[in-house]
């Protein structure tokens, strides 16, 4: 059975399902189903009933039976408690609509990711809000806890079709200035903007005590240029076109490719965000158990 779930974590066989709730559910479930058979082996997840215990934490709310069997301290959660806030910003430029062969588009993957994520969250009862922007912001949805809020979530990611320039910079400004009470930030783009103002936007979050994780998201073709031999290749965002040999620039258009995520990345080290390449073929779990690592190294 765990084997027939993590079927669910291939982005082609999710993008098959009918219902954004349906492919949250399934990629989520298929997540934990092969926690046990994955390289995050022992990982814990605790959805609905416990926390771990902190510092200043009643005793009292200690489960005792948790504590024999794996001898950690757990708190019993409480309906009306809320863990974390988190973030979901999710980018609906026209760039995200690029897809190579038979693969899903950026978007898509964004998409599924960003309702798994939701689903997740809000099974662990943290609040989650969502920010759809392409140059500007679209909708920003707020944070609630409340299962209801799922629907509200999944019916405003399923919504998104990807128009427009992007501007990355200008959205990360308003939202860290918008986002009063510390919270966990996830960024979905592929981040085709200038890399400066990208590190100067993410690093306004951190300015404001956030916590961020970037999940930088590309078509495989667009790392490793493997195309044929004569192509014409058109900007998404401004419609320019250009016709080229790949076989002639695959060499420096990988260096620069390399040279801007190798860039961002060490922005992010440097500021303690989490930065993850992530491209449109991979399973989802890679993203998953970024998230849930981060989330455990937050309580």
């Amino acid at each position: 059975m765990a084997d027939d779930h993590r079927k669910y974590l291939d982005p082609e066989i999710v993008s098959r399902l009918k219902g954004m709730e349906m492919r949250a559910r399934m990629v989520v479930e298929g997540f934990i189903a092969g926690l046990h058979k994955s390289p995050y082996h022992g990982f814990s997840v605790e959805f609905a009933e416990h926390r771990q215990y902190m510092p200043g934490d009643n005793i009292r709310d200690i489960d005792w039976k948790v504590f024999a069997k794996s001898d950690r301290f757990y708190i019993k959660q409480y309906e009306e408690e809320t863990n974390l806030k988190g973030y979901l910003l999710l980018d609906c430029s026209a760039s995200m609509a690029y897809r190579s062969g038979d693969r899903i588009s950026k978007l898509d993957y964004a998409g599924m990711l960003s309702g798994a994520l939701s689903f997740m969250m809000l099974r662990q009862r943290d609040a989650v809000g969502l920010v759809t922007f392409d140059q500007k912001i679209r909708r920003y949805v707020p944070p609630r806890s409340k299962s209801g809020h799922l629907h509200v979530l999944l019916s405003e990611i399923a919504a998104q079709k990807p128009s427009e320039t992007t501007d990355v910079a200008s959205t990360l400004h308003e939202m860290a200035e918008r986002i009063k009470r510390r919270g966990l930030v996830i960024i979905m783009s592929d981040l085709l903007d200038d890399a400066d103002m990208i590190i100067s936007g993410l690093k306004h979050f951190r300015y404001n005590k956030h916590e961020v994780i970037v999940f930088h998201i590309l078509d495989p073709r667009e790392r490793d240029f493997a195309f044929p031999r004569e192509a014409i290749f058109k900007d998404m965002e401004t419609g320019e076109e250009l016709t080229t040999l790949p076989y002639q620039i695959k060499k420096d258009y990988a260096h620069q490719v390399k040279a801007f995520s190798d860039q961002v990345a060490s922005a992010c080290r440097q500021s303690n965000i989490d930065y993850y390449p992530i491209d449109t073929a991979m399973p989802f779990d890679k993203a998953l158990y970024a998230f849930l690592s981060k989330r455990e190294r937050l309580y």
